[in-house]
């Protein structure tokens, strides 16, 4: 997108609703630069099950991914990026926030914020993902005018979303469906995960989700088809 006011970085939350009937299934693939030793120690922070699902159901998607997820899931991470069915585009690299107050998230300093995205871009490449678009979401969704100011030597798109799974946490899928099924509009965008100790109810619910959007009339498309 064009730069926003003031020469600032774009922000981009959801098409307008003379789009069509389109939705967007984004999914933040979450993972902090100090969960290494957890990782080790066998928690997941992937879900393979989740993008299986997706490639059953034929959904295209955008995963928006930390730097530090495609280091430690690289095989994943070149798969998802080699699919036509999905993009992978940039959640930072650490999962630290670009604000203060931000659900208790670290957060990383001004100084350092391109530096962070661009460190990200550097793990996907390594990774073997060859194109991942130039859309960024910020950690928990938190960003204020200084954080889009720092952002706009990247030339990143950023790309929050219009509804809220709740799928964080969450353990009852029918929830997390409801919640997405009563709050989808045209042109909308919606937020899940795709973290597997995170956000365990994800992969159920998707599956209740994707049919009935589908009866309804909805199109999935990636974020780029909206933009």
């Amino acid at each position: 997108m064009a730069p926003g006011p003031a020469g600032l970085t774009p922000v981009f939350k959801n098409a307008p609703r003379t789009h069509g009937k389109t939705v967007a299934l984004t999914f933040d693939a979450d993972m902090t630069a100090d969960q290494g030793p957890r990782a080790a120690a066998g928690e997941r922070f992937d879900n393979p099950q989740l993008i299986a699902t997706l490639r059953h159901l034929k959904v295209p998607a955008t995963v928006f991914m930390t730097g530090r997820w495609a280091e430690e899931y690289p095989t994943q991470a070149r798969a998802i990026g080699r699919d036509p069915l999905f993009e992978i585009a940039n959640h930072s690299y650490s999962h630290y926030a670009f604000t203060d107050d931000c659900y208790g998230l670290p957060t990383v300093p001004e100084s350092r914020m391109r530096a962070d995205v661009e460190r990200a871009f550097t793990a996907f490449r390594k990774a073997g993902v060859e194109h991942p678009m130039p859309y960024f979401r910020f950690p928990g969704g938190c960003y204020d005018r200084r954080a889009l100011h720092a952002l706009r030597a990247t030339g990143v798109t950023a790309v929050q979303w219009d509804v809220v799974s709740g799928d964080a946490f969450a353990k009852d899928a029918g929830a997390v469906a409801r919640e997405v099924l009563d709050g989808v509009r045209p042109g909308s965008v919606v937020v899940m995960h795709c973290t597997r100790s995170a956000a365990p109810a994800t992969e159920e619910a998707v599956r209740t989700i994707v049919p009935e959007l589908r009866k309804r009339g909805y199109r999935f498309v990636k974020v780029s088809d909206l933009i």
